[in-house]
């Protein structure tokens, strides 16, 4: 007799890289909860976002289209409300499916403040929800304490004191249940800035215990930012570490897939960089841990990507063979997000497990890494001529 269909848990955090995590081995991150998980999961140690910014980063991860095919080019862009999603997809195929949190895929003012009351409160129609039965979240506004709330159990925006990852978390906890598997995304701002917000009664750091990587320059600014601003992102890190596991993971039932993962990644003073849109490690390596029941926990260092969770997702609750490993992913900025401290140019490349390789938006190499022998990227290879033959083969091989 065949098994009945899994629920399916994605848990989605944003602006926190691979990293950052205890069981990456951080000396900086009191991620025990996750460390957990870890120890029961498929940990993807090569796994990467297809764009590192977040409303491209999510409607690929729901349509398992890249950006701009999905619709979304511009920072302001809405995903277009037929967009073909994993929840309806599901839907389709029996399951209930829920959305709670963080949606940034609505459209919004571009002349609104971006923190504050204004996107937080900014109303995502029912047909502009991904296809989701139940949808309860926010558009945006970096609100990380007291959220503003709607959707379908609540109607007009309602604020919710507390942490926004408590919040978050335990308004899913109470949603599933019932006869039909489900299929939940739980979404949270947390860790992404403003760093220095309070982080549900976690300490901030002191900066000057933070371990900085070599590929954060020394004695300057940079160093001086990277210190104050990772100071509060690991606060947040904690806080939210200890919201998923006690508000939610505590309430899932056993025939459930749980996955954790984030949108992308925050240079935080790696090479002198700070926010995401880059190309180099800190910005594009995402966790992903994949829980399923019944099968062994290992370290997989295929090269998988968030593009491809609705396949993977689809995979589990259809009983269908897993998705088959690729030798690469595709990683990409379709366009320039204005806003301060982001990457000022487009860029197309791919990564492998050993490599990655970066164009511009005229299909000049512009960054080429061999990770291999030089993990931290310190060293630019695009143009040294004993690599050429390589690059031109990789860029064959990638479409680039």
């Amino acid at each position: 007799m065949s098994l009945p269909p899994p629920n399916i848990l994605w848990i989605v955090t944003t602006q926190w890289r691979a990293q950052a995590c205890g069981y990456a081995g951080d000396p900086n991150a009191r991620t025990p909860h996750l460390d957990a998980l870890a120890a029961q999961s498929v940990n993807y140690t090569q796994a990467v976002t297809p764009h590192p910014f977040g409303p491209f980063a999510r409607a690929a991860m729901l349509t398992g289209v890249p950006s701009p095919a999905n619709g979304v080019r511009d920072y302001f862009d809405p995903l277009p409300a037929a967009a073909h999603t994993i929840a309806r997809e599901l839907t389709g195929r029996g399951y209930t499916t829920g959305f709670f949190g963080k949606w940034h895929l609505g459209r919004r003012d571009p002349g609104a403040p971006l923190v504050g009351d204004v996107h937080a409160r900014t109303v995502v129609p029912p047909g502009a929800r991904g296809g989701f039965e139940t949808w309860e979240g926010f558009e945006s506004g970096f609100l990380l304490n007291d959220p503003w709330l709607h959707g379908s159990r609540l109607g007009l925006p309602q604020r919710f004191p507390g942490y926004q990852s408590d919040v978050v978390c335990e308004r899913a906890a109470a949603w599933w249940g019932g006869t039909r598997p489900w299929f939940a995304v739980v979404s949270v701002e947390s860790p992404h800035p403003p760093y220095d917000a309070p982080a549900a009664g976690v300490a901030t750091r002191d900066p000057r215990e933070i371990a900085l990587p070599a590929n954060v320059p020394r004695g300057g600014e940079a160093e001086a930012r990277a210190r104050r601003e990772l100071a509060g992102y690991y606060a947040h890190i904690e806080a939210t570490d200890r919201a998923i596991g006690r508000k939610l993971l505590p309430g899932v039932p056993g025939n459930t897939v749980v996955v954790f993962t984030s949108v992308h990644g925050d240079m935080h003073g790696a090479h002198g960089l700070f926010r995401k849109g880059w190309p180099q490690e800190e910005s594009v390596r995402v966790p992903l841990l994949v829980r399923v029941p019944g099968e062994r926990p290992r370290r997989d260092a295929a090269m998988v990507s968030l593009l491809d969770l609705p396949a993977m997702t689809r995979a589990w609750a259809t009983g269908e063979p897993p998705v088959p490993a690729r030798s690469h992913r595709l990683i990409s900025m379709p366009s320039v997000v204005a806003l301060p401290h982001q990457c000022d140019r487009v860029w197309r490349g791919v990564r492998t497990a050993t490599r990655k390789l970066v164009v511009d938006e005229g299909g000049r190499p512009w960054l080429f890494y061999d990770l291999s022998r030089d993990p931290l990227e310190i060293e630019n290879l695009a143009a040294d001529a004993a690599r050429a033959a390589e690059i031109t083969a990789l860029r064959v091989r990638a479409g680039l």
